[in-house]
Formats: structure tokens, sequence, C-alpha cells
């Protein structure tokens, strides 16, 4: 079975309980696992996880 788990934190624009710089954004990481009789594997934890390095993967990567 592969399943994916999907955290997230997303802030509302008015939401006067975070920091302005916050306010309006939402923030997700997935992950996709595969889970067999013998264990799971985390079929997406080469991709990454920064900030920075996602913007990098893109430009390589994606567009």
């Amino acid at each position: 079975m592969v399943l994916t788990v999907e955290p997230g934190l997303y802030f509302q624009p008015d939401d006067l309980t975070v920091p302005e710089e916050w306010r309006g954004i939402g923030v997700r990481i997935e992950d996709d696992l595969l889970v067999t009789a013998d264990g799971h594997e985390n079929l997406s934890a080469a991709l990454p996880r920064s900030a920075a390095g996602v913007e990098a993967w893109m430009r390589e990567f994606g567009g």
C-alpha cells in the first residue's frame, strides 16, 4: 500500500495571532510512504525540505 502523509500549516490573512510576514501563507510537506509486510519506505525522502532547496530543485527540474 502507498499512502501520502500531508502535514501542513495554513495562516489566514487576517490572523493576528501570527507574525504579519506569515499571514496568508500555507506550508505543507508531503511524504509518500510504501508500506509492505516487511516494513516501510519513504519514497519522497530524497526531495528537498528547505525553501532554498525546493527553489533550487524547481530551477533544475521543474521550471
